[in-house]
């Protein structure tokens, strides 16, 4: 009999961006008990329901473990396990051939959100992608942060040199349009954020919170501000104009284009941004002298800003706030880590760029490479050169988390062949010829190569696999290094023979190999032996000020304050006109026991009060003779769902919210899924036609009406 003691292990949870560090009790192969790590020093003991399910997913008996080949069609279909080679060789022939046939562009790929909490996603899946020379790339990004990403590459140089809120010292902090107490930060990795709040409240500091739900995050805010969906972008320049005519503005030597910059903000008053939000002139001023006068103060933003129509102008005026008031790179500010692994500063991470080149169908720029995703479903339906006739989708599940969902989930189903890296069937992966599923979180070893650059203190942790794999399972890398190595053995063009050799060795060599030697790139003295020997983490300090302009990855060490796709998208700006006030705007939001479109196989975070639906202030209610609790038809311009309606306070008048990741039911049938989930999709009411400059969807403010069944 196998040996059942208890024993624990330290592992880590990657299904968010807090990475928080566990303590994980095994007996055998079973986990019997998850805590957060007290000796963790970034998550310092925090953990969250998620994190505690962690184990959920490993025996999850819906969860792929060998490859499935698909047989039917719809409703009717079915899956076979094959073997791994079989597998290999049958998505290699038909990728490389739709290629052969059609040429590069004919392959359409797609990443969805958890690549970026895979070490053998970041080595080897990106290695993966640059082999395949199709324009027709997408992934996650362009539904949660381009914004933040492309002001990052026109302002600092860099898509990934983004500034962290120093909320562990600051003194004052806003956040427009986030909610890190259900997130546990975005863009900010901040595990344990309610006992920072409470700290930040403990030294006498405040915090204010602009959104137009009442959030988790607004109810332990020392103030919460209503703003009507899709107007942040009037709030953040007004306050800039306050900050700009209030008195003379400077900015660093190596910052240019303040000139620009206020002429730019000059007409966007505090009563021109009231007309727009809603938000009053008095508190718009107020915010902007409050911010001005603190010892120490930072503005943050995030999804709500930046899925919505103006993102790229908030997450610029949110950088120029923090600019203007000498809160960039100082302590209690906006500032940058210094990771051991400088994934931007190495190069190991590209600096970004936009508009090399756009879509087929509807002339939509690139940006770092990728389309935005909003044009998946026209690319695939729409005849000609270039046409997308085969799609590989790598941990993603873009019908329910990309606009107009529904009419995806119809395209997909005309394509020649789909091939998918996931563990499981669900909304997207069904249309799949072929599912290959990688190894999870507890059997496969892990760094951060990207959260560690966007955390609140700086850390460094390598977190071993808790469990070997079976000798039957692949990782998610060994997936990709197949993929790769098979596919352009069969193309017609052959690389030279250097390059292919190099690119076997690139591929063949372990993630956890790669990352020793990116290590000992660094200047921080942390080993791979000396995370070994601590698995709990190496704890490298506060963020440190002072660092730009040395540190600015742009040519010329200089910030650019007025880029130019920027300075445009004011002038658009400038020219809308103040809504009429009819009509409802439709929110998302997102709930801590979620994990986007993913998780709800889990029975200990899905049960409890259910979640799943659509929130109305109770006059909206009212008016339309709606009762609380009653079923309700939403309708957009791409689409109507039916849900259960909720009366909430927590609405401003005039806004209705869904979750993301609901919707489980397709045709009836739930995706191989044994727990049944109540909800919708809200990405089946979302528009592909409202996009941000950058091209990000603006999934929120989407007008939407809302009758009685």
């Amino acid at each position: 009999m196998a040996d059942k003691s208890a024993e624990k292990r330290i592992g880590v949870c990657n299904l968010c961006e807090a990475i928080c560090g566990l303590e994980i009790t095994i007996e055998g192969r079973d986990v019997v008990g998850v805590r957060g790590n007290p000796a963790d020093p970034l998550s310092r003991g925090h953990v969250c329901p998620k994190g505690v399910a962690i184990g959920d997913v490993y025996v999850d008996p819906d969860r792929l473990r060998r490859p499935v080949r698909r047989l039917g069609e719809g409703a009717d279909a079915r899956w076979e396990e094959i073997g791994w080679d079989e597998a290999f060789d049958l998505v290699a022939d038909r990728l490389a051939g739709v290629i052969n046939e059609h040429g590069d562009d004919a392959l359409g790929v797609y990443l969805g959100n958890p690549n970026a909490h895979s070490l053998g996603s970041m080595t080897h899946g990106t290695a993966m992608f640059k082999s395949f020379r199709t324009r027709n790339r997408y992934s996650a990004t362009s539904v949660d942060q381009l914004p933040h990403q492309l002001v990052a590459h026109l302002m600092f140089g860099h898509q990934l040199f983004l500034p962290v809120p120093d909320i562990d010292r600051t003194s004052w902090f806003l956040v427009i349009g986030a909610n890190p107490m259900a997130s546990n930060g975005s863009l900010m990795t901040v595990p344990d954020f309610p006992q920072r709040v409470r700290d930040l409240h403990a030294r006498g500091g405040r915090m204010v919170v602009v959104d137009p739900r009442r959030t988790e995050t607004a109810k332990v805010a020392d103030e919460h501000h209503f703003v009507r969906p899709g107007t942040d972008a009037w709030v953040l320049l007004a306050m800039l104009h306050v900050l700009t005519t209030e008195q003379a503005p400077s900015v660093a030597a190596y910052a240019d284009g303040l000139a620009t910059v206020v002429d730019l903000v000059a007409d966007f008053t505090p009563e021109r941004a009231e007309a727009m939000s809603g938000l009053p002139a008095a508190e718009v001023r107020r915010l902007a002298r409050e911010l001005a006068a603190a010892d120490a103060g930072v503005v943050y933003s995030r999804i709500g800003v930046s899925a919505g129509p103006w993102g790229t102008v908030c997450q610029w005026a949110v950088n120029c706030l923090n600019i203007l008031t000498g809160n960039l790179d100082r302590v209690g500010g906006a500032m940058f880590t210094t990771p051991a692994i400088d994934a931007v500063g190495t190069g190991l991470i590209g600096r970004g760029h936009h508009d090399a080149w756009r879509s087929r169908v509807r002339g939509l720029p690139e940006t770092a490479g990728e389309l935005p995703v909003s044009a998946l479903r026209e690319e695939i339906e729409t005849p000609g050169a270039g046409q997308v006739r085969a799609m590989l989708t790598v941990a993603g599940n873009p019908v329910l988390s990309t606009p107009d969902g529904a009419r995806l989930d119809t395209a997909l189903r005309g394509l020649d062949f789909m091939a998918a890296v996931d563990i499981y069937v669900n909304e997207t992966t069904r249309h799949a010829d072929v599912i290959l599923p990688p190894t999870t979180a507890l059997e496969r070893d892990h760094y951060d190569l990207v959260f560690h650059l966007l955390a609140v203190r700086d850390t460094a942790r390598f977190t071993p696999a808790v469990f070997e794999k079976d000798a039957d399972q692949r990782h998610d890398w060994q997936i990709f290094r197949e993929i790769t190595l098979r596919t352009t053995a069969r193309l017609n063009r052959k690389a030279p023979l250097k390059k292919r050799l190099v690119q076997r060795a690139r591929l063949t060599a372990s993630p956890t190999f790669l990352v020793g030697q990116l290590l000992r790139r660094g200047s921080s003295g942390v080993t791979l032996t000396k995370l070994r020997a601590r698995p709990q983490g190496i704890d490298l300090g506060p963020l440190r000020g002072g660092q730009l302009p040395a540190r600015l990855p742009s040519r010329g060490k200089r910030v650019d304050l007025a880029p130019d796709l920027v300075v445009r998208d004011v002038a658009r700006l400038a020219a809308v006109e103040a809504p009429d006030g009819d009509g409802l705007l439709l929110i998302g939001r997102r709930h801590q026991r979620d994990c986007n479109s993913w998780m709800h196989n889990s029975e200990r975070l899905t049960r409890g009060r259910p979640r799943h639906q659509l929130l109305m202030n109770p006059a909206d209610l009212a008016d339309r003779d709606i009762a609380d609790g009653s079923r309700v038809r939403v309708t957009s311009r791409v689409g109507a769902v039916e849900v259960d309606v909720a009366a909430s306070d927590d609405l401003m008048p005039g806004v209705v919210s869904l979750p993301h990741g609901y919707g489980h039911a397709r045709d009836g049938v739930r995706m191989g899924r044994s727990r049944e989930v109540p909800g919708v999709s809200v990405n089946d009411l979302t528009d592909p036609e409202l996009l941000d400059v950058s091209g990000n969807a603006a999934l929120n403010g989407v007008p939407v009406a809302v009758t009685a069944c």
